[in-house]
């Protein structure tokens, strides 16, 4: 039995609406991440011109049929990842450490990125077609430049992109140690669980390269005072094509967010919540 921190109030907390909301997040998560993982392979293989972003995932998605409602279908799971990490931060995550400060800081971190997410998924489902399909490396741009602009701004856009960075390096490390292991189902078959393994390793390793580039990038717009070297998730995937390794690199990694995708869904059925 899972055990959760501040005693029935919390169990409250994450009863079945909360693991409801969980898993519906979940299942958004790994659709996005399919449909960006076929747009990166279509750069790779195809030199294809699509954004192979979130934006470029809404913008696929509403294309096909019944297109408008699964673009609110994706965006409401979202909400409910967003109210999932909510829930972690007010009454804590399970685990007997489940309530210190800093895993409810990073529920906190996750809900704000999940709320954002979310609405920006949902203002495009609603009619801001240059919302939910707005192209990240703009954003990151636009973003970077005001900052750069405010006192002191060249040092926080230096920090936000070292975070990034540790936490794409911590993803990947989580994902290699198979950290993930403590939050799955007992009951598992093996078989099941060997294929969760080859999912969850092989997604986070490449979800955590791509954190860590596009950190790295946010740093070097921070040391050079100019926004454009800062890159959304479209342009650091391109990125990956433009090294010796070629588009074979931006394949490989695609198929690994494509692994993320597929782990994401995994969990909806075997994430313990």
């Amino acid at each position: 039995m899972r055990r959760w921190p501040g005693g029935s109030e919390a169990r409250a907390a994450h009863g079945t609406g909360v693991a409801a909301a969980a898993r519906a997040g979940l299942a958004a998560r790994g659709v996005l991440y399919l449909l960006i993982a076929a747009l990166a392979l279509r750069i790779a293989l195809l030199d294809g011109g699509e954004q192979a972003d979130r934006g470029g995932a809404v913008q696929e998605l509403a294309e096909q049929p019944f297109g408008r409602v699964l673009v609110w279908a994706v965006g409401i799971g979202l909400i409910g990842m967003a109210l999932w990490r909510l829930s972690e931060t007010v009454f804590g995550s399970a685990g007997p450490h489940g309530g210190k400060a800093g895993k409810r800081l990073l529920s906190a971190v996750r809900f704000v990125f999940y709320s954002v997410v979310a609405g920006s998924v949902i203002a495009f489902a609603a009619g801001e077609r240059s919302s939910g399909a707005g192209s990240t490396d703009e954003q990151s741009r636009d973003a970077t430049a005001r900052v750069l602009e405010w006192p002191g701004g060249q040092v926080l856009v230096a920090a936000v992109g070292a975070g990034v960075a540790a936490a794409g390096v911590w993803i990947t490390i989580r994902a290699a140690t198979r950290a993930y292991r403590r939050h799955l189902r007992a009951g598992m078959s093996p078989a099941t669980r060997r294929t969760v393994d080859v999912l969850g390793v092989g997604g986070g390793v490449s979800r955590g390269l791509v954190f860590a580039a596009a950190g790295g990038f946010a740093v070097q717009a921070a040391v050079t005072y100019d926004p454009e070297h800062a890159k959304g998730l479209d342009d650091t995937l391109r990125t990956f094509a433009d090294t010796p390794a070629g588009p074979w690199l931006l394949t490989a990694i695609a198929v690994g967010l494509a692994l993320f995708g597929l782990f994401s869904l995994a969990l909806v059925r075997w994430r313990d919540l």
